[in-house]
């Protein structure tokens, strides 16, 4: 099975919903990928709730569970970025120089979205847009996925 990862910040709000959106419209398809994510400053939501509010209700709307994501924010590490087949970071302002810092060998092997975090952007505005995003990778892999099937037929 292929695997994309979503990065973000704490793994508490973008990368999450990323996470759900994809894993519950790969299901749906039938695809043969999921995604998981990560964060790269995990520490900055400790003490908070395990998901942001705006995630949870942003997916009871959409009627995705909460089991499409995982159970609490992870730190981002080298295996995670070795484990995954692509690689999104959900901000390239925010997240090249955490990536350049942490990860200084990966931060231009990945694909940098730019949708802004909650102190630029409300929840309004950027979850519809990491979802419209998610969307529009699915298609992509969905099209790559039929034509490897027809190559392998």
């Amino acid at each position: 099975m292929r695997r994309v990862l979503f990065i973000c910040t704490g793994n508490y709000y973008r990368s999450r919903f990323a996470e759900a959106v994809f894993n519950h419209a790969a299901t749906a398809r039938n695809l043969n990928i999921r995604a998981f994510s990560r964060g790269l400053a995990t520490w900055l939501v400790y003490g908070e709730a395990l998901i942001s509010a705006n995630t949870v209700e942003a997916l009871a709307k959409m009627q995705i569970p909460l089991t499409h994501t995982g159970e609490r924010p992870v730190q981002l590490s080298e295996e995670d970025l070795n484990s995954a087949d692509l690689v999104i970071a959900l901000k390239e302002k925010e997240h090249r120089p955490m990536m350049e810092t942490q990860f200084p060998a990966w931060s231009d092997k990945i694909v940098y979205w730019h949708v802004h975090d909650i102190d630029f952007a409300e929840p309004a505005l950027a979850l519809p847009e990491i979802h419209e995003k998610v969307s529009l990778l699915l298609e992509t892999l969905t099209i790559k996925n039929m034509e490897e099937m027809a190559k392998n037929a």
